[in-house]
């Protein structure tokens, strides 16, 4: 088995290098030890807490007890199926704040400033609004990945904007436009009622050129020839050879792991575990982020949300009419509805993000007791602590040790009660007094910062979206681990392009900005580039005195 390029992964940045690179001409192997993402639990927007929960379609991983969250151990989801997390993700698309990338820049990512990866998310994009208003000038219409709307036929959805705007906020009809700050529409990866996974996308156009082949097994290590990358060897010896490169796709948990066990890595740590140091890489695993957050649930006092599906008849109503007509709540993510704001004056730009659901509900399906309720998902964007990924022996097969390091700074709890205190405000606007009964989540009980944080402790949960544990930087830069070329440092013939060489987590779902580093990343291996983009990004004029 050999090819021009070894991709490890066959997730979000996986899929979309190669379909780029088989589209230029190159023979393309990409690797994935998980299988098929044919039938209706993963193709079904509406089900989608069902493959997230399944160990044939997840890596099963949890956090280590986190030690400011009472000691919880956190899932800690992963795609380990075609198309990767794409294939059992909440299907949210957010492009990030343009200031998120800039910072990149600033951190030593040169080269991906907001103006340099714009013209990155324009092409992957295929924009559908819908007829709903939106930002045209700022969109993609021809690439590759389908973004759509939903139609917001619930009442609650309009409520959820229509409050956020009584309470002196923003509105935007496109957040991934110039202006992200506000209440709008939410966006999904959904075309035609089915999940648009990087896997639709990207990877069954690219094997459709004859020239990218998926190969399934457990990558072990990647095999060198001196300093120089040359395969991958998977479990049970066999090897897959790149003529010209490998990149590695395989994500934040993953990608550190398989770096650290190729012996690329923090020295003392792989010495630790017996394994031979060839590039002394202090930064790998380290730098770990995600977004955490809490449903704040209400009561509704109207049958007018999900629930009314929410038993065997509702159930098989909507996997019925999804399945023979591709609409109805199986077509959705459900998620219809957002909004993104700044917790206090002197922030320049969103740093608490809103997901509406018209259902009082966690991500593993159990709904709460009350029946009829809705909730809104909420966190800070930009959390100061930061985790690790270590290894916890040598064996290919073990799970790694995640240490997200949840809470560990002071100011995570301010912010955090401060996102809790504010979604109360919206849904106490008038815009939900017809449909709103009691809070079942945290509870109305619950009001001083001591409650909150007990709250916080108990309650929060990941967003999954875990990444930076190999972070980008300039290649004389100690804690970098890929330059801004997407190489390996230290290695030759190495690339690393996924969600772990964030320098720092964006603003919103992750899925986007890593399908647009895979796209970009492809451009840096072909040596090429699209022209920077002059798109300034509406930033609030009154931020530095105005929390709204």
């Amino acid at each position: 088995m050999e090819a021009d390029y070894v991709i490890v992964g066959a997730g979000s940045a996986g899929c979309a290098m190669a379909y780029r690179l088989a589209e230029a001409g190159r023979s393309v192997l990409v690797i994935e030890h998980g299988g098929t993402d044919a039938g209706p639990l993963i193709q079904m927007p509406g089900a989608l807490s069902f493959p997230m929960n399944m160990a044939r379609y997840d890596w099963g991983y949890a956090s280590e007890p986190e030690p400011h969250l009472g000691g919880r151990r956190l899932a800690t989801p992963r795609g380990k199926v075609i198309g990767g997390s794409s294939s059992i993700n909440g299907m949210v698309y957010v492009r990030g704040h343009a200031r998120d990338f800039d910072h990149w820049a600033e951190m030593g990512a040169a080269g991906w400033r907001h103006a340099d990866v714009l013209p990155y998310f324009k092409r992957m994009e295929s924009w559908h609004d819908g007829g709903h208003g939106g930002d045209p000038d700022w969109r993609g219409t021809d690439g590759p990945l389908h973004v759509s709307r939903g139609t917001r036929e619930n009442p609650l959805y309009r409520a959820f904007v229509e409050a956020g705007r009584q309470a002196g906020y923003e509105t935007t009809d496109d957040y991934n436009g110039e202006k992200q700050e506000g209440f709008g529409p939410f966006e999904q990866t959904v075309w035609k009622g089915r999940r648009w996974s990087a896997a639709n996308a990207y990877l069954k156009p690219a094997r459709a050129t004859q020239r990218c082949e998926v190969v399934h097994g457990l990558a072990e290590r990647i095999l060198f020839d001196g300093h120089r990358a040359v395969g991958v060897v998977l479990a049970g010896g066999r090897i897959v050879r790149a003529r010209a490169e490998v990149v590695l796709a395989a994500g934040a948990i993953n990608s550190p792991k398989l770096l650290m066990l190729s012996g690329i890595g923090p020295g003392a740590h792989l010495a630790e575990h017996g394994i031979e140091s060839r590039a002394d890489r202090a930064g790998v695993g380290q730098n770990l982020q995600d977004h955490l957050e809490m449903y704040v649930q209400m009561a509704a006092s109207q049958p007018v949300t999900l629930f009314r599906y929410w038993n065997l008849l509702g159930k098989a109503y909507v996997g019925a009419r999804w399945l023979f007509t591709r609409t109805g709540p199986g077509a959705t993510n459900n998620f219809e509805s957002c909004g993104f704001i700044r917790s206090e004056a002197g922030i320049e730009y969103p740093d608490i993000q809103f997901h509406f659901l018209p259902l009082a509900v966690r991500y593993d399906g159990q709904a709460a007791a009350e029946g009829h309720g809705f909730q809104a998902h909420v966190g800070p964007m930009r959390s100061t602590s930061r985790g690790d990924v270590t290894l916890r022996s040598a064996d290919p097969t073990d799970a790694p040790r995640i240490r997200f390091n949840y809470m560990s700074h002071p100011d995570d709890w301010t912010e955090f009660r401060r996102c809790i205190r504010l979604t109360r405000e919206i849904f106490a606007q008038p815009a939900f007094a017809p449909y709103r009964r009691h809070e079942i989540q945290p509870g109305e009980a619950v009001q001083s910062d001591g409650e909150l944080n007990a709250a916080i402790r108990e309650h929060a949960e990941s967003a999954y979206h875990p990444c930076g544990t190999c972070r980008m930087g300039a290649a004389d830069d100690p804690g970098a681990v890929v330059d801004p070329e997407c190489r390996v440092i230290g290695v030759e013939g190495l690339r690393l392009a996924d969600s772990s060489i964030f320098p720092r987590i964006t603003n919103g779902n992750l899925n986007g900005p890593s399908i647009m580093v895979g796209e970009k990343a492809s451009d840096h291996i072909l040596g090429r580039r699209l022209p920077a983009s002059n798109a300034e990004p509406w930033i609030h004029p009154d931020w530095r005195v105005s929390q709204r």
